[in-house]
């Protein structure tokens, strides 16, 4: 059973999403709260696998407070709500200690998914935002490469890896890409042979010691 804590300051909100979550099995939400402060409040008695919050409370925003359970060691996880597109916003949430960032419009389906990534330990980025992202990275460095000694990515190879880290399946990566699964799993393995490591996991390691990621 996945327990949320929802955090938004219009109740409207909050009952929209109750009403949608409560109709999924492995979903039990645990508790309400209108800013980060009740957050607060509420986790001295409530503990939830995830806070499902609004980035823009007053008083203290959901990055904010992402980064205060971090600082103080509380392992509960933050999926912020934003109309915010601006990468810069989107760094500044991960860094603090976000694991899921989605847009306010996106569907069900995608609400569903990124709770149950998140809750199984991955990090989960909007697809609109990915592939936004994605577009902008490859437009602007269609023939980019990155090396790193030995070891050099192509940019169709760091979109893959980027992908891959945020948990999706091979699947959903050609789905997103308009390729192959087996295109998708022929990078994934290519990049895993370049770099010398034994599997996907050492894969998304060596990138983040690299700084690829």
């Amino acid at each position: 059973m996945i327990k949320i804590l929802l955090a938004d300051d219009h109740s409207i909100v909050r009952n929209g999403i109750r009403n949608l979550l409560e109709k999924e099995e492995n979903i039990e939400i645990v508790g309400e709260a209108r800013n980060a402060f009740e957050v607060l409040e509420q986790l001295q008695s409530v503990t939830p696998h995830i806070i499902l919050a609004d980035m823009n409370m007053a008083g203290m925003s959901g990055t904010e407070l992402a980064q205060k359970l971090n600082s103080d060691n509380i392992s509960i996880k933050v999926i912020l709500l934003t109309m915010h597109d601006n990468q810069l916003y989107v760094n500044s949430a991960f860094r603090a200690g976000v694991q899921g960032y989605l847009f306010k419009n996106i569907d069900a389906s995608e609400l569903l998914f990124a709770i149950n990534q998140v809750h199984s330990g991955r990090r989960y980025l909007s697809a609109e935002l990915s592939m936004r992202m994605l577009d902008q990275f490859i437009n602007q460095n269609p023939e980019a490469s990155v090396s790193t000694g030995d070891v050099e990515f192509s940019s169709r190879e760091l979109a893959i890896l980027k992908l891959i880290a945020e948990g999706h399946t091979n699947q959903e990566i050609a789905d997103m890409l308009f390729t192959s699964k087996r295109t998708v799993e022929g990078h994934r393995q290519s990049m895993i042979n370049q770099s010398g490591v034994r599997n996907t996991a050492a894969l998304i390691r060596f990138a983040m010691q690299h700084g690829l990621l």
